[in-house]
């Protein structure tokens, strides 16, 4: 087992470069290359300022140097191992060894990368967090709900609604939310936007004062962009749970376990759950990435200063680092969900070979 992780951790390095790498030879290719977006207000900056930013520049990415170097460069820079300036990071006095990354500066916002990608991380994340165990809850809930009444009124019912809600498209129905159950002309039950409510006023539904208060008007605040990520999840999740069950329903050694005279809930809990939950782990791999992708129009349409945000409004204004930047952290974090994925596949099946 822990060599089978050791691999599946080493895979994960071409992968994030190939990833980058692509990304970075998009940027590359360009007007303007790598650097064109901060090129582009140069004209209105005073002379030293536009010589230091031509200077940054070039030994950021080597503007003049071959695609390959270029890349080369910034991804040393990213990298917390790698060729470093003599008195930096450890061992001190060489000239390779280990560092602090530098994900650059934004020009168009005058700061660090890094300080952005702190604030915006956690509550991209917080988003994920909370809506990930809610999808799955939801979906084994209802596949096995559905797997036991099999042709039922109730089956037939939840079957057709969640078709139409896997059918519906997330930034309408983010609209909806605002538009209707946000909106104090019609029943206002959601806040507008945002994460917190202000001190004071009409859309402070709680009270700011202790830890309750505060937990309670952030979940709150959750509620509309969770609803938004949520549903297409389960919807989608709870009919491969569905299908799963019954396909092993039918096998033999359920019949066995029936002849043996096993009640069919010890038969449907210890038995056939763990195997119909495999395919369930194999999409996991996907619904955290797709969550993320998911989370650049629900956070642009709630105001929510996340990473899908942040990274929208880099695309558009042409901040390439930040670009380069969220491209690197999500790789990362897809990468990491891929493993986990590996990991809970072989713990679950007893049949997943670790060599």
């Amino acid at each position: 087992m822990t060599s089978y992780i050791f691999r599946r951790i080493l895979l994960m390095f071409p992968t994030v470069i190939g990833i980058t790498l692509l990304v970075f030879g998009v940027m590359w290719l360009s007007p303007g290359g790598v650097g064109g977006g901060l090129l582009d207000d140069a004209g209105t900056l005073r002379p030293e300022e536009r010589k230091a930013r031509e200077e940054y520049i070039e030994k950021r990415f080597g503007l003049k140097r071959s695609f390959i170097v270029q890349y080369g460069v910034w991804l040393n820079n990213v990298l917390p191992v790698g060729a470093k300036d003599p008195g930096q990071g450890w061992p001190g006095n060489w000239r390779v060894g280990f560092k602090t990354p530098d994900l650059g500066r934004s020009f168009v916002r005058e700061r660090p990368v890094t300080d952005m990608i702190a604030e915006a991380l956690p509550v991209t994340l917080t988003l994920n967090l909370v809506t990930i165990p809610l999808v799955y809850s939801i979906a084994i809930t209802a596949g096995i709900y559905t797997a036991r009444r099999r042709g039922s009124t109730a089956d037939i019912s939840i079957g057709i609604l969640f078709i139409a809600l896997w059918s519906l498209p997330v930034m309408w129905i983010g609209v909806i939310l605002i538009g209707f159950l946000a909106n104090r002309d019609v029943i206002a039950i959601f806040p507008i936007g945002g994460l917190s409510s202000p001190v004071a006023g009409d859309w402070a539904f709680f009270p700011r004062n202790g830890t309750a208060g505060w937990f309670a008007d952030r979940l709150w605040h959750l509620a509309g962009p969770v609803i938004c990520l949520t549903y297409g999840g389960f919807a989608f999740l709870s009919k491969l749970m569905r299908a799963s069950l019954l396909e092993n329903l039918s096998a033999d050694f359920v019949r066995t376990a029936r002849a043996k005279g096993q009640a069919e809930r010890v038969i449907l809990f210890r038995h056939v759950l763990r195997n119909s939950i495999l395919p369930l782990i194999t999409v996991a791999s996907s619904i955290l990435p797709g969550l993320l992708g998911g989370s650049v129009i629900v956070e642009s349409i709630f105001s929510i200063s996340g990473m899908g945000k942040m990274s929208l409004e880099a695309i558009s204004v042409r901040d390439r680092e930040v670009v380069l930047s969220v491209t690197l952290v999500v790789a990362i974090i897809s990468t990491i969900s891929l493993l986990i994925a590996d990991i809970c596949y072989a713990l679950a099946d007893p049949r997943v070979s670790y060599e």
